[in-house]
């Protein structure tokens, strides 16, 4: 049975991630704060720990459920978002939250990655479309964001530690269709928001080589009138 791994399996990208492949006969397991009982086991994240001891319990938990097996690919869909430029009162406080959210599990899925994934896996970060370039309303964001970005690069690389042949690529979304955001934005325009569904089809595709990818590569995903397109940047 084929095995895969989602990072921020409790949110509500990642919950329909876990639904998705579950259906399709995968494995998976759930990383986050919380259970997701949907998901076939869970490995949970303490974040009152430092971020080595995050990394090194998650690493146990991930040996003790494969036993011995490896993942076909980790997803990791952890992050969030807060605005603020740097005169804003809460600029620092929102900023160090986006290092957490975006940044440190980033950093989590790539190590677990390096230990776990089998030769040819698949690592998918993700990014944002926005932090391509400057983002002077969200500054914590658009810095985070960008360091996932020149992460993923960087875990293409030879010597990055990844399993021969492994992809590490970052999905780079402007906004995603989740009951959350239609909250907190009831008047946008939701043709052009992104619906989970299709980018867990694509990202299915990664997996199985029936789209191509070529690791390191940031993707946009745009969406116009409820059509979206991958495009690698």
């Amino acid at each position: 049975m084929p095995s895969l791994a989602v990072y921020g399996g409790a949110g509500a990208l990642g919950r329909a991630l876990v639904t998705f492949f579950k259906n399709k006969g995968y494995f998976i397991i759930n990383i986050d704060l919380v259970e997701n009982t949907e998901a076939n086991s869970n490995a949970l994240v303490n974040i009152d720990q430092s971020l080595e001891q995050q990394g090194q319990g998650l690493d146990q938990s991930l040996t003790d459920i494969l036993k011995g097996d490896k993942l076909d690919a980790l997803l990791c869909v952890a992050g969030g978002w807060a605005g603020g430029n740097a005169a804003s009162k809460s600029f620092l406080s929102s900023a160090d939250l986006m290092v957490k959210q975006s940044v440190n599990s980033s950093l989590v899925a790539g190590y677990l990655a390096a230990r776990h994934l089998k030769a040819g896996g698949l690592l998918s970060l993700t990014g944002a479309l926005a932090a391509l370039g400057p983002t002077p309303g969200m500054m914590g964001y658009g810095l985070a964001k960008a360091a996932v970005h020149q992460y993923t690069q960087s875990l293409a690389q030879e010597g990055s530690g990844l399993p021969e042949l492994a992809k590490a690529i970052a999905l780079c979304p402007v906004t995603i269709d989740t009951p959350m955001n239609r909250q907190g934005m009831p008047d946008a325009d939701f043709s052009s928001w992104t619906s989970p569904s299709v980018i867990a089809e694509q990202l299915e595709g990664y997996m199985t080589g029936s789209i191509k990818v070529e690791s390191g590569k940031l993707i946009s995903v745009v969406t116009k009138d409820n059509v979206t397109s991958f495009t690698e940047a």
